[in-house]
């Protein structure tokens, strides 16, 4: 059967936000006299919670106030770039056309809410959405499955596919009973995915969409 709903991550699945997320962390490390990091070495930061991102890159605790003061300058720095610097993957848009044809669509992203909503629409994405759920931008322990959780609330459902490209995505489906379809195109690595859980990882949007539509062939 065709998934009756599916729930998105967003960075990494739908947009690619490499280049803004790198950008604003190295301009809240040279803010704070730390050293810049290549992107290369920050594309792992993408994915989990901003405050546990922020812990690993300086050592400290989540709940720190060194990292939330961290987290806040980061911020002001993404929020001036990310409108203009992120982009959807090729194929995002016709991909999201069919599927919200027959499913009910929805975002959970570990993106801050103050920044998921506007980017959406930003991009002209918004309208396929039938619930975004983001994680709160004040607590430094909103995970994953708590976001998706959030998600199937707002669709009123518990039967759906959670698609996602890192280990937080694929263990968060698993959590409320989902099926876990992981994208190669993101942030993690297909073992990543496989090991956290996966049902399924596909190549490219249209990959998805049949796979999700259980589609013979791929229009």
């Amino acid at each position: 059967m065709a998934a009756a709903a599916v729930v998105f991550d967003l960075d990494g699945v739908l947009v690619d936000s490499l280049e803004p997320v790198s950008t604003a962390i190295n301009a809240a490390l040279v803010e704070w006299g730390l050293q810049q990091r290549p992107a290369s070495e920050l594309r792992r930061l993408i994915g989990p919670p901003t405050h546990s991102a922020f812990a690993e890159l300086l050592g400290r605790p989540p709940d720190s106030e060194e990292v939330a003061a961290v987290v806040a300058v980061y911020r002001r720095h993404y929020g001036a770039v990310y409108l203009s610097r992120t982009r959807l993957f090729d194929g995002v848009v016709e991909m999201l056309e069919r599927l919200s044809q027959r499913a009910a669509l929805a975002i959970a992203t570990s993106k801050s809410s103050d920044f998921a909503a506007p980017l959406l629409d930003a991009l002209g994405i918004a309208p396929f959405f039938a619930a975004v759920a983001a994680a709160a931008p004040l607590d430094s322990d909103d995970d994953k499955v708590a976001i998706v959780g959030r998600a199937l609330a707002m669709l009123g459902t518990g039967e759906a596919a959670m698609v996602g490209d890192r280990e937080f995505d694929m263990r968060a489906a698993r959590a409320h009973g989902l099926r876990a379809v992981g994208v190669s195109w993101g942030i993690g690595s297909v073992e990543e995915l496989l090991a956290a859980g996966a049902e399924a990882v596909v190549a490219a949007p249209a990959e998805l969409a049949a796979l999700l539509l259980e589609d013979a062939r791929v229009r």
